[in-house]
């Protein structure tokens, strides 16, 4: 990712989306040539000169300080999600910022992997390119079609774009996808010499026209707690509401969990799932008569 190409595309979206009155600014008859803000109504509301509000939105922020940061910030009406990604991008243009990346250890312990197989919950471990590192066996379940795919890592991202299967399992698809781009894109401004994401990145681009029309427009979010309306194929719609907990040492790999409200459908949906999940596991072995898979007794 060209950073300052990122940069100036952040900006410019933000600035894009704000009109004069949502911003404070009386109203001035006539026909404007831009949507949203100029530039020049950015620099005056952040306190800043035309000329270095122009230089940030060219990329140039490597060296401007917090208060100004927040200025422009406020001036955008950026949210805590786009304030924090806007913090990601002046950190990594700033002198020295281009360092080797560090070597990560697998945060897959085996005493995080206890901790996931205690809950009674759906859980499941996930970084911020939304690979599914672990899961605990109602996690499994959850994701059947993604952990049962095989080959690469499961990856929500691949499965949502690419995937058919996943037109069937998001109630609402459209904001699962705006979801999962908003999440890599913050993910991608947080750590840009992560090739994996970058790689992924590329690939969703290459093969979704999709995924390349929501990617610009540089909408962030990070992935903390919300609702999910899923259609399992074997236990059909549940609304669950998911939280992440951030695992020590690793801020962006957490265990996601998701439950539902006592005593409605979707809290029999994950009874039901744990059902399921059991008969998954049992062993199996040829019925030699028929030719079949059964279970064995």
């Amino acid at each position: 990712m060209e950073f300052q190409q990122e940069i100036r595309g952040f900006l410019m979206s933000r600035r894009a989306r704000i009109t004069p009155e949502q911003a404070g600014l009386p109203y001035v008859a006539g026909h404007r040539r831009v949507q949203g803000l100029r530039r020049e109504e950015v620099a005056m509301l952040a306190g800043l000169s035309v000329e270095y509000y122009t230089r940030m939105e060219r990329g140039r922020i490597g060296g401007a300080s917090e208060s100004v940061l927040d200025a422009v910030a406020g001036a955008l009406h950026l949210d805590d999600d786009e304030r924090a990604h806007l913090y990601d991008l002046a950190r990594n243009v700033a002198p020295g910022a281009r360092r080797k990346r560090p070597q990560r250890t697998s945060p897959i312990t085996a005493s995080v992997q206890q901790v996931l197989d205690s809950m009674s919950v759906p859980a499941v471990i996930q970084n911020g390119r939304l690979d599914l590192l672990a899961a605990n066996e109602l996690g499994r379940a959850l994701y059947a079609d993604l952990f049962t795919a095989g080959g690469q890592v499961p990856n929500l991202a691949r499965f949502v774009f690419l995937d058919p299967r996943a037109q069937a399992y998001y109630t609402d698809l459209d904001e699962a996808k705006d979801q999962v781009v908003a999440i890599l894109r913050a993910t991608a401004g947080r750590d840009p010499l992560d090739r994996q994401v970058t790689g992924l990145i590329g690939e969703l681009s290459t093969h979704s026209t999709d995924f390349s029309t929501r990617w610009a427009r540089h909408d962030v979010r990070r992935h903390s707690r919300g609702r999910k309306v899923v259609h399992h194929p074997a236990i059909g719609r549940m609304d669950l509401a998911y939280d992440d907990f951030a695992l020590p040492g690793d801020p962006h790999v957490s265990i996601t969990t998701y439950t539902a409200v006592p005593g409605t459908p979707s809290a029999d949906g994950l009874t039901l799932l744990a059902t399921w999940a059991a008969t998954q596991r049992q062993p199996r072995r040829s019925d030699a008569e028929g030719g079949r898979v059964a279970p064995e007794a």
